[in-house]
């Protein structure tokens, strides 16, 4: 690759950035890097009418959360920006007008209500009305307009619009027929030039639309390769003779596949994740209109890791068996080679799998600030104590929010024990054996685990005493029910003055 590589993520702040979008961001992240190129954040904010306060920071906040920073872009500014559509309006206007005077776009003059008749005739005759090649000659534009018309138009203020001339036979690239292009994913794409309509490009309000903006911006910032979703596929055309209309060379194109729903069938959308009970976006969102809040994979407990292990994994793979790869060996690995046409199905199971790995390489005292944080119940223990917890139990949970549930035991009195276990674990003779265990366990001196293991396994088989008679109901004194760590580590942590008192209990409440 002899260019220097330099890619984009473009969302517009219209809302939350949803986790397609961030799939979309990480997959640029990974080509640049692995390229020694640059990742640049560009805001397309050029629709101010679905413009969302807060949602442009949202998309900054949830990148650095992620661990995928840009190198360029907004508040990173570097020698192409503005990285604001809106503070380049001033840009495009002179583009625009280029095209004019090259003949390749026209001003129009139709209005909303004259536009809408034309739909609605064609529709009541069973035909789908489309501005183009085949019509525009008897709307009102500069095509069909004299230039005198044209101008007093103009002098006087009329709202118009620039439509680029989608089919026009001096195009050597862009003929009647074809439009074909490679594109890094699926080959070569093609698209039929006289089914398509003229875009506009530009408005009288100073403002350009989508595409115009998109394909002046990713020249004038170098970019070299657009790595997208496949919901920008059906561009392709337009921006193809955009640039050759501008005499320009075109960046190279790959079109991510969709992320799919769980079941595989249509889209993933935020209404899947809400009624299926998973987030669809990195962080928490809270709508500044209706206060509606929709759930974060940050705020659900998820640690930024796992999102982007299990996101790389939508639609791409390396080839090899291995699943787990921090942010450093998917940039060794990725290549847009191995990103899939088909749509990439959703896996919530997944997710969590994913997230339960990497729960266990998390470090335990940082673990146990966020256990202190979820319950202030902890709040005066000491973080050494609770940091031991985790270490004890993180193995069976998925989300720090299941530690409380899996650990309990370890900061309070069984309030209850679960009748089930009661009806297993004592016996007639359960009592007296509790009583002899209390007698050995006030003669241990040295109360480490692994001090305790061999002491009371000593005194279990030198009394020919079935370890279960003993484990199970010494397991139901200390945590209320038959679950948690080993019984040994429990005693250790809770010490032997509680060991005991919470045997007498057990033995007094349920004997």
């Amino acid at each position: 690759m002899t260019k220097n590589v330099r890619v984009r993520f473009a969302p517009s702040p219209t809302g939350p950035l949803h986790i397609g979008g961030v799939r979309t961001a990480l997959f640029n992240y990974l080509f640049a890097k692995k390229h020694q190129g640059t990742f640049v954040l560009r805001i397309e904010d050029t629709d101010q009418n679905r413009f969302v306060e807060g949602a442009e920071q949202y998309i900054i906040d949830a990148l650095n959360w992620c661990g995928i920073p840009y190198d360029e872009g907004v508040g990173k500014e570097g020698k192409y920006g503005p990285y604001k559509q809106s503070e380049r309006k001033h840009i495009y206007k002179q583009y625009a007008e280029e095209l004019i005077d090259k003949g390749k776009a026209y001003y129009a003059f139709d209005t909303s209500d004259e536009l809408d008749f034309y739909r609605k005739d064609h529709e009541a005759n069973g035909k789908t009305f489309i501005y183009n090649w085949h019509n525009r000659l008897k709307l009102k534009n500069s095509l069909s307009l004299s230039a005198n018309e044209v101008k007093a138009k103009l002098d006087l203020g009329e709202d118009y619009v620039i439509r680029f001339k989608m089919h026009d036979d001096s195009f050597t690239e862009c003929t009647r027929q074809l439009i074909s292009r490679p594109d890094l994913i699926r080959g070569h794409v093609s698209f039929k030039t006289e089914l398509l309509d003229d875009k506009v490009l530009f408005k009288s309000d100073g403002m350009p639309t989508y595409h115009l903006a998109n394909i002046v911006d990713d020249y004038l910032m170098e970019i070299t390769h657009v790595i997208r979703g496949e919901e920008w596929l059906p561009s392709i055309p337009l921006h193809l003779a955009l640039y050759q209309a501008f005499g320009w060379e075109p960046p190279e194109f790959a079109h991510l596949p969709l992320i799919l729903k769980p079941t595989g069938k249509g889209k993933l959308s935020k209404r899947d994740g809400n009624k299926l009970g998973f987030p669809v976006f990195p962080l928490e969102w809270k709508d500044p209109k209706t206060g509606d809040v929709s759930k974060g994979y940050k705020e659900e407990g998820y640690f930024p890791e796992a999102v982007v292990n299990f996101l790389a994994f939508l639609g791409w793979n390396p080839g090899t068996e291995q699943e787990i790869f921090s942010l450093e060996e998917l940039v060794s690995v990725f290549g847009l080679e191995r990103v899939h046409k088909a749509g990439a199905r959703f896996d919530p199971d997944k997710t969590k799998w994913y997230n339960h790995y990497y729960m266990q390489e998390q470090n335990n005292d940082d673990l146990a600030k966020q256990f202190i944080a979820q319950e202030p119940q902890l709040s005066t223990v000491e973080i050494n104590y609770v940091s031991m917890v985790v270490g004890l139990i993180k193995e069976r949970a998925t989300f720090v929010s299941d530690f409380w549930n899996l650990s309990h035991f370890f900061f309070e009195v069984p309030k209850t024990y679960n009748e089930k276990a009661v009806k297993k674990a004592m016996k007639v003779d359960t009592k007296e054996l509790m009583v002899d265990l209390i007698n050995v366990i006030n003669a241990i001196e040295d109360f480490s685990v692994e001090n305790l293991q061999t002491k009371i396994k000593s005194w279990i088989t030198s009394n020919d005493i079935g370890f279960g008679k003993v484990m199970m109901p010494l397991r139901l004194a200390l945590v209320g029910e038959l679950k948690g760590p080993e019984v040994f580590d429990i005693m250790f942590m809770i010490g032997k003055s509680e060991t005991v008192s919470r045997i007498e209990k057990a033995i007094k409440k349920i004997g």
